[in-house]
């Protein structure tokens, strides 16, 4: 069994007295402390739910808004600052598939008119399109034609043959 002296047994009392006090003084402390790191908690949620909120704004506004097309002001500053051609003129193209080409990187007439045998069947593998779609609906005389200058007028009717 232990023994205290009465000298260890007052310091004793006097430090678990001393223990509890500092325990009560600073228990108003650490609430406050709890109160403002539950806030800052909340702030950081109410922001996270923010920015996934217009994160999904954002995702819904791409999927709804259209490509850069013929005729739209965008189209038209780019044309006009002579950022691209208009390849939505050329018969079979179309504003789906003159996105894709601007994304493969072809955005003038003379980029289509000049392709190559080898590049035409590279493009249109990329583009998904049926092997000798641009030959068929001849998207190089097409953009050649519209190169010079010519109209904005297909340059054959489409009756499911070519017809020059």
């Amino acid at each position: 069994m232990l023994t205290f002296t009465t000298n260890q047994l007052v310091i004793l009392g006097l430090t678990l007295i001393l223990g509890w006090l500092l325990g009560l003084a600073s228990r108003s402390g650490g609430a406050k402390w709890r109160r403002e790191a539950e806030r800052d908690r909340e702030r950081a949620e109410q922001a996270e739910a923010r920015v996934a909120a217009a994160n999904a704004r954002i995702a819904e506004l791409e999927r709804s808004a259209h490509p850069i097309g013929p005729g739209t002001a965008a189209a038209v500053g780019a044309a006009a600052r002579g950022g691209r051609d208009d390849l939505a003129l050329i018969h079979g193209v179309g504003i789906e598939r003159e996105t894709r080409l601007n994304e493969a990187g072809y955005l003038r007439y003379r980029q289509i008119a000049e392709l190559s045998d080898r590049e035409v069947v590279q493009l249109e593998g990329r583009m998904g399109l049926d092997p000798g779609t641009i030959d068929r609906e001849q998207w190089r005389a097409q953009a050649a034609a519209l190169a010079r200058g010519g109209t904005d007028k297909p340059a054959f009717s489409w009756t499911g043959n070519p017809t020059v």
